[in-house]
């Protein structure tokens, strides 16, 4: 636990109230990274649509269906560290830049993977896709928290974070108006299709559907890098890396249990969030007995539940300690989830439903909670932490295997149950920074 008296802790929570939200003098690069995390939330939750469609569209179990998620939170695991080795060296505008290049031609191979009809190609475009996204994280997240005073950080950190569900409502609102046709086969149906040989013509139209959205997006991204690229961004370095060249050491993060145990929350969190969003459709159909396109605008009305969450949150957190808080969200969401698993239905449905509005602070405080008093480790520590997404290419399969074993997608909801509990406990006690050993 942080040493002081009762006085220097009132002292210090007056002073994170009455700090400054918005960097003074750096408002354009702000905004600009700001709308980076409205930009990573569109391919995120396009994912949810991707997976009901290819098991459409391919004819593949929900398990096989979840290694789109496996693909692209891979491409964050594998491309974190070299993207903090990368901004150590180059600053966070490089990455900023890199990353949004490599989004784009993520977007743009959606082309030639739907001409041809591979799985493995589309893949392996979500793996590129997440590599940029990997990049814009590694860079984004740090450089919000640190522009500006810092007993801000969480609440600037979630103010940006704020904008990342409108992005993802959107990307779960393309998804269901373009992608998803509403044409869905009975067993029968198929049949007759396979007996006129139209079956397979099926197949292929309902895979081209996803190229137009991945392509004007990968647009948006190239455009985006450009605007960066021609903008003056300030060094964020002075205050924890030193003019010798200091970035810090793998090794001396050990010495920080509040990072350690942030990088466990992170990867149990992401796990929940996106195992949570991309069963949601199939929920909905298996229980409230609707077609996909209803599943998906219930899927837009929980990111929308989501978004409102984080404004809520970083309004609340002006005068509620931010780790108080998320330990409260955890415990709505242990009842909710428990709710979703019993009592499938109606009203297991709403109960998943508003989750999302209690998820939606837990990214960006484990974030900022585990960034604190890492000094010249905090680049790297960064890095850590957006590998700790790897969670989402973990748990989603996991999640398909219980739902197969169990013959209903509800039981699969324990996993995210279980994230939770971990994560109220991270909250209220593991989060407490402590004075690192020599």
């Amino acid at each position: 636990m942080m040493h002081g008296s009762i006085p220097g802790k009132l002292d210090s929570f007056h002073k994170e109230e009455s700090s400054t939200l918005f960097p003074t003098g750096h408002l354009v690069p702000f905004i600009l990274v700001t709308g980076l995390f409205f930009l990573w939330g569109i391919p995120h939750n396009l994912n949810d649509v991707l997976i009901r469609q290819f098991m459409k569209s391919f004819v593949i179990t929900r398990t096989k269906a979840a290694l789109v998620q496996s693909a692209f939170y891979g491409g964050y695991f594998v491309l974190a560290m070299p993207a903090a080795l990368l901004m150590r060296k180059t600053g966070y505008k490089a990455g900023f830049v890199i990353g949004l290049l490599l989004y784009g031609s993520g977007c743009f191979l959606f082309w030639p993977a739907a001409l041809a009809g591979s799985y493995a190609y589309f893949l392996f475009a979500l793996f590129v896709i997440a590599s940029g996204l990997s990049f814009l994280e590694t860079a984004s997240n740090p450089f919000i928290a640190q522009l500006g005073d810092s007993h801000s950080s969480e609440r600037r950190l979630n103010f940006s974070q704020a904008f990342n569900p409108f992005g993802a409502i959107s990307g779960a609102l393309i998804g269901t108006v373009f992608i998803f046709s509403g044409i869905e086969l009975t067993p029968q149906e198929i049949a007759a299709r396979k007996a006129q040989g139209l079956y397979e013509a099926y197949l292929q139209a309902e895979t081209l559907r996803v190229i137009k959205p991945y392509l004007v997006l990968g647009a948006v991204a190239i455009f985006w890098a450009v605007l960066i690229l021609r903008t003056k961004f300030p060094a964020i370095q002075s205050e924890h890396e030193s003019g010798a060249g200091d970035h810090g050491h793998f090794a001396e993060l050990l010495r920080y249990p509040h990072f350690l145990w942030a990088v466990v929350a992170q990867f149990l969190y992401v796990g929940a969030q996106v195992g949570t969003w991309s069963y949601f459709i199939q929920y909905v159909q298996e229980y409230a007995h609707r077609p996909e396109k209803v599943g998906g605008y219930f899927l837009t009305g929980t990111l929308a539940a989501f978004g409102v969450g984080r404004f809520v949150s970083a309004y609340l957190m002006r005068t509620i300690a931010p780790n108080k808080l998320m330990g409260t969200y955890s415990i709505a969401n242990i009842v909710l989830a428990s709710l979703g698993v019993l009592f499938p239905g109606w009203f297991g449905l709403w109960c998943v439903f508003l989750t999302s509005f209690f998820m939606s602070l837990m990214f960006p405080t484990i974030f900022a909670l585990g960034l604190k008093g890492l000094g010249p480790n905090t680049k790297i520590g960064g890095s850590l932490l957006v590998m700790a997404i790897v969670g989402g290419a973990v748990l989603t399969p996991i999640m398909g295997l219980i739902a197969e074993a169990a013959h209903g997608i509800a039981a699969a909801y324990s996993v995210p149950l279980v994230a939770y509990v971990c994560i109220a406990l991270y909250s209220f006690y593991g989060s407490k920074q402590a004075t690192a050993k020599s």
